[in-house]
């Protein structure tokens, strides 16, 4: 597409391979704003933009093999956002469910959840995303979660009530990974646009996670940048405290 900042066609071809991968990547898609306003556009078109790049990279990550990947896409935050922002992140997220079963599945075989709140959000968006993972939940390829109405503080606190409904009176470590939204850790948390915060995303998975920053905005993040955090990560010295 136009929209996007080309590399070198040579590298289309190439056929990469990693010694180390993580098994679950998180990635926060930021700078869709800057973006848009850089090129004198709406907010709206930088996140249609990320959302291209989105698929792309969801489904790179299923050809190279990781078994999660968690893309942070709308926050418990991101509701004080305009109503014209929040709209239009809704008609993607719809746009997005609309295709997701071709999409998902012509996508290395991927398995599609979401995971987060899901109050505030339309009884139309809510039955699309049941049907999206109930459409690929046999699906053996990268499990692709989408976090929207995601907070990690709320994730927390969410694992806390089930196990306080389970008559749970004393938590252990093991009880709050067991009921948390995702498998509990993240070994590599990327994040464009310059950034170089959490921004409550997986708080408790993100314990022993690598980081990854880059000063590319997420509408012009490639596969190639991907290609570099794992990169980094495969160099990693990796100890867990120890």
């Amino acid at each position: 597409m136009a929209l996007f900042s080309k590399k070198d066609d040579k590298k289309a071809n190439e056929n990469v391979s990693f010694s180390v991968l993580p098994d679950h990547v998180g990635i926060i898609m930021d700078g869709n704003g800057r973006w848009a306003k850089k090129r004198g556009l709406p907010r709206s078109a930088g996140h249609k933009a990320g959302a291209e790049v989105f698929r792309e990279i969801a489904k790179e990550c299923g050809r190279l093999g990781i078994k999660h990947a968690t893309f942070y896409a709308f926050s418990t935050e991101n509701w004080r956002r305009s109503k014209d922002e929040v709209d239009a992140l809704m008609r993607l997220l719809k746009e997005y469910l609309l295709e997701a079963k071709e999409d998902v599945a012509g996508a290395e075989n991927n398995r599609l959840r979401f995971i987060g709140l899901r109050d505030g959000i339309s009884d139309e968006l809510l039955r699309l995303i049941d049907e999206a993972e109930e459409d690929t939940k046999n699906n053996t390829g990268c499990e692709i979660n989408v976090a929207f109405n995601y907070g990690g503080r709320q994730e927390i606190v969410h694992a806390v009530n089930e196990l306080i409904k389970q008559g749970k009176t004393q938590i252990t470590e093991q009880d709050i990974s067991d009921n948390i939204y995702t498998v509990p850790d993240c070994d590599l948390i990327i994040r464009p646009s310059g950034e170089q915060r959490l921004s409550n995303f997986l708080l408790w998975q993100a314990a022993y996670s690598e980081f990854w920053y880059s000063d590319v905005l997420w509408p012009d993040f490639t596969k190639y940048d991907l290609y570099d955090a794992l990169r980094e990560f495969e160099n990693r010295n990796r100890r867990f405290g120890g």
